[in-house]
């Protein structure tokens, strides 16, 4: 044990004195050899030398303040948690997270070039006896958390992910990294190229603020290098699912509204939850963002704040489907995948359409899941083609499920009409939210097929119904709306457009679940031509919406387009 803390205390000496010596122009050179010139100095403009961290295992906090007095740094603060080297921890040693209270320390150090820099300390108490006494000699012997960091100043997305790249051009690899949420913070580890002269393995660069977006992208490129670890996250995909549906329908984001964190024990109190199970529960959600912990309890964040009730763009309800009927269906993917039979209609016996017609609250679920994703219609208002319609010209929403779609539409334009053709009981929901939104007086609604699409309209829209279907049924509900419209009329089909060079899109996972779920498909924009072209109609151009999404601008096929086609 003396022996063990001694040399801890050599190695935190030793940390230091690097601190002390080291400024970023020349650092940085010998962490990646070959970056000097222009490049150097952009990179020493984006980033600065901030400070050297190891891992040490005092059997105490007596101990820890020893170390640090014989090393002349002192505490100003408490440790604070530290999330992505427990979660390093845990999955380096097969550890549960909650097992690892990780703490980490800033102590200053005053640097020979007048600057003040840091000491980063992760702790992880080990008294004697402790069964983590195997993981202490591993991480002594190995020092995988000992590395130097950088400090990004403001960042956009653009400017850090070109600050990666750079540190990739000269040979540094992803090596994992995270959000920390107690200091709202997102860390890049890297793995320093063999030729580097600094005496450190690893690299951080910590950018303040939530910068999770580019980060994925980073832990992409780690996780293919670690296959065993990228499959093993892959696999508990479900558990994520299953935690976000618990979560929504314990109704603890409601619990938790407001800025203010809450005591796990009130909010067992609030939701008829077990605090211990609540509290792993909750731990695992702050790791992927959707809450976050201080000492005063939880809170919060942005991402979880979506699964609350009120929320404006609540996604709540498409917790609930993902993790309650579609989530059930996934588990016959197989059988769907073996036989082209759908998993939905195997495991409640009848197609997903007709069961949830059949109980009013899956329905009203429905409807409100496929509400969730209206971020996806944003922009669709400004289409060239609504703001180009004459005043009083009619927008026809084919199978428009509640409305919403087409509120957006009357709102944005209040010289247009709507017309919204639906199943009888989506048709009265409709009716409710287009009203509750002062629209009734500007919007006609029929219950109905698509066999009863009404003819005379300016513009009509097909949101997301072509991909509930197969090419034949496609065929037939496009001929329906050819049929009635005009030869000025315009189609607007918004669906997700399978990408044509295999790019990672959120159309290829839907395509996945519509096979599942419905017996549908996403498609290529090339497929939707010809799907348009077999019902008489012609592809005019595409534009792209958020999630992913896409509106196909159709119009009647002329003499000159069947002739281009033959």
């Amino acid at each position: 044990m003396i022996t063990a803390l001694s040399g801890e205390t050599s190695r935190l000496r030793a940390a230091v004195d690097f601190v002390r010596q080291q400024d970023t122009a020349t650092l940085l050179p010998l962490l990646l050899p070959g970056l000097d010139g222009p490049e150097l100095r952009s990179v020493v403009e984006r980033c600065a030398f901030s400070h050297a961290a190891l891992l040490v295992f005092p059997p105490d906090e007596a101990a820890l303040t020893a170390m640090l007095a014989d090393c002349g740094l002192v505490l100003d603060a408490p440790p604070r948690p530290s999330v992505v080297v427990r979660e390093r921890l845990a999955v380096r040693h097969k550890r549960s997270a909650a097992q690892l209270d990780v703490g980490v320390l800033r102590p200053a150090v005053a640097c020979l070039d007048g600057e003040r820099r840091m000491v980063e300390l992760f702790t992880l108490a080990v008294p004697p006896g402790s069964d983590l006494a195997a993981v202490a000699a591993h991480e002594r012997e190995r020092q995988h958390e000992a590395h130097v960091a950088f400090e990004v100043g403001e960042a956009d997305p653009l400017m850090l992910r070109g600050l990666c790249a750079t540190f990739g051009r000269y040979g540094a690899t992803p090596d994992g990294g995270g959000y920390n949420p107690h200091e709202n913070g997102t860390v890049f580890y890297f793995g320093a190229p063999a030729e580097a002269k600094a005496g450190y393995r690893r690299v951080e660069l910590y950018v303040p603020g939530d910068h999770r977006d580019v980060l994925a992208d980073h832990l992409d490129e780690y996780r293919r290098r670690q296959p065993a670890e990228s499959l093993l996250h892959l696999l508990t995909g479900a558990w994520t699912t299953q935690a976000l549906t618990a979560f929504a329908r314990l109704e603890v984001a409601e619990a938790l509204s407001g800025d203010r964190s809450v005591d796990v024990s009130q909010l067992a109190r609030d939701t008829g939850a077990l605090a211990p199970n609540l509290t792993t529960l909750l731990r695992y959600l702050t790791m992927l963002g959707v809450v976050s912990e201080d000492r005063a309890g939880f809170r919060l964040t942005d991402t979880g704040a979506l699964l609350r009730k009120d929320a404006e763009g609540s996604m709540r309800a498409l917790a609930l489907m993902y993790g309650g009927p579609f989530y059930e269906s996934f588990a016959g993917l197989e059988h769907t995948v073996r036989t082209g039979q759908v998993a939905f209609e195997q495991r409640f016996g009848e197609n997903h359409f007709d069961h949830f017609a059949r109980d009013p609250e899956l329905a009203d679920l429905f409807d409100r899941s496929m509400a969730a994703g209206s971020r996806m219609f944003d922009p669709l208002p400004a289409h060239p083609v609504l703001q180009a319609a004459a005043e009083g010209a009619t927008v026809v929403d084919v199978a428009g499920g509640n409305g919403e779609l087409l509120g957006r539409i009357l709102s944005a334009h209040p010289r247009l009409h709507g017309f919204l053709l639906e199943r009888p009981h989506t048709v009265e929901a409709a009716r409710r939210l287009l009203g509750a939104a002062g629209h009734t007086d500007r919007c006609a609604f029929r219950a109905g097929d698509f066999a009863d699409v009404p003819a005379g309209g300016d513009v009509y829209v097909l949101s997301r119904v072509l991909h509930d279907w197969d090419d034949d049924r496609c065929r037939e509900i496009l001929r329906h709306c050819a049929r009635a419209m005009g030869d000025s009329a315009d189609l607007l089909v918004v669906e997700r457009v399978l990408p044509d060079d295999g790019s990672a899109s959120l159309a290829t996972a839907w395509d996945l679940h519509m096979m599942c779920n419905v017996g549908g498909r996403e498609r290529r924009a090339d497929h939707y031509a010809r799907l348009f072209a077999d019902a008489g109609l012609t592809l005019v151009d595409r534009t792209p919406l958020p999630l992913d999404g896409s509106v196909l601008h159709v119009r009647r096929s002329t003499p000159a387009d069947t002739g281009s086609r033959a």
